[in-house]
């Protein structure tokens, strides 16, 4: 058995690239197009999961951009995406420059939270050891949910 990706709706498949490409570091592995099924389908990947994938299809995540336009809900009830990254505190300071919500801070130097154009949760842990407290993060409060 092997994981291959997982699937999630986006309303603005331009805003969801440049929050998974632009801000996360993701690539774009694909794209399917569907006239007649009138959607975008767009597949990233981590670049570390990428050179590490030789023979076996790096994990992936799925965007699902339906042309005509839906309403979605529930993202907190999708639960959360998860990466592991070089520099958390960078990352953090990244998304918030772009004017992303870092709703749980990584007080800890480990883990943060922020939220994709779409509501959808995402975890951000620090690779390795935890790096030592720092400011601003250390005394930032949470915002929002995740």
């Amino acid at each position: 058995m092997q994981y291959l990706h997982t699937m999630v709706r986006v309303k603005d498949i331009d805003a969801s690239l440049a929050f998974y490409c632009d801000l996360l570091g993701l690539e774009e592995v694909r794209r399917k197009e569907n006239e007649k099924g009138r959607f975008t389908l767009v597949f990233l990947a981590a670049p570390s999961d990428l050179e590490s994938s030789s023979e076996l299809q790096a994990p992936e995540l799925e965007l699902t951009y339906n042309w005509d336009p839906e309403e979605y809900q529930g993202g907190r009830n999708f639960g959360h995406l998860a990466y592991r990254v070089d520099d958390i505190y960078a990352l953090c300071q990244k998304f918030l420059d772009a004017g992303v919500v870092v709703n749980r801070p990584p007080r800890d130097g480990h883990m943060a939270f922020v939220r994709s154009p779409d509501g959808i949760s995402i975890e951000l842990l620090q690779r390795g050891e935890p790096l030592a407290p720092a400011e601003p993060w250390a005394s930032m409060e949470n915002t929002g949910s995740w």
